[in-house]
């Protein structure tokens, strides 16, 4: 890792440091991204790293709360992500602290948090996001029709080609069944099978289980017929040995 392969906006935050530091904190944040998803130990030592070398670079900061999230650690990741803020003035990682904060079990507090005048301006994807975040807290919460009507608005307007589509609609799917709807889950979840070009979801999953398709009972019953078969077979040597006795 040449520490070369961070985006334009990154390397811009990476300005303010000297040269040689912000290369090695650019390899940090690049093993970071590599790391998070497979081993996310390692990679919290390369954003505790970054963070050592560079505490006032915005990108770094979100590195460790990104990893700190990944782990389970919430409130390290939301003190992180309320670091970024300040520094960026950037609200991008409002979901992520929404989620945190009904992590914590401060679910009042992260409604509060989703209802302030900065998630009203985040990007589409963003907002999606929020969204799916909040409507979870009112399942949480016992508020089953709220969590499907949080979501209602969204699911007409977007685009099914972008990015976050195909988790809306599955989000939508799934508060729709917790909400007794089982017909608007499946037609849901099928629009969320169809747009989830990545496999982010297991939507085609559930909409196999609606429709009563088990294709793991299917081959079980086989090796069951074989299993009885091969018992057969072994009871009926037993028996002719023993007329033979």
């Amino acid at each position: 890792m040449t520490g070369h392969e961070v985006d334009r906006g990154v390397k811009n935050q990476l300005r303010t440091l000297s040269k040689e530091n912000a290369e090695g904190v650019a390899q940090h944040l690049v093993m970071v991204a590599e790391l998070l998803d497979v081993e996310p130990e390692a990679a919290l030592a390369h954003a505790e790293t970054a963070v050592r070398r560079a505490g006032r670079v915005p990108a770094a900061r979100e590195a460790l709360g990104l990893v700190a999230y990944r782990l389970g650690d919430w409130a390290r990741a939301l003190g992180e992500f309320r670091t970024v803020r300040r520094l960026s003035g950037s609200s991008h990682l409002l979901p992520l602290m929404v989620d945190c904060e009904r992590a914590l079990g401060r679910h009042t507090k992260a409604l509060e948090l989703a209802q302030t005048e900065e998630a009203n301006n985040l990007a589409i994807d963003d907002r999606v996001e929020l969204a799916i975040v909040v409507s979870g807290i009112r399942r949480d919460l016992g508020q089953l029709d709220a969590a499907a009507a949080g979501l209602s608005d969204l699911v007409k307007r977007i685009n099914p080609n972008r990015p976050s589509a195909a988790r809306l609609f599955y989000a939508y799917a799934d508060a729709k069944l917790a909400a007794g709807d089982a017909e608007a889950a499946r037609d849901w979840f099928a629009r969320a099978a169809e747009a989830d070009h990545e496999l982010t979801t297991d939507a085609a999953e559930r909409l196999e289980e609606l429709d009563g398709v088990d294709v793991t009972d299917l081959l079980g019953d086989e090796d069951d017929e074989q299993d009885d078969e091969g018992h057969d077979e072994g009871h009926d040597e037993g028996h002719d040995e023993g007329d033979e006795s």
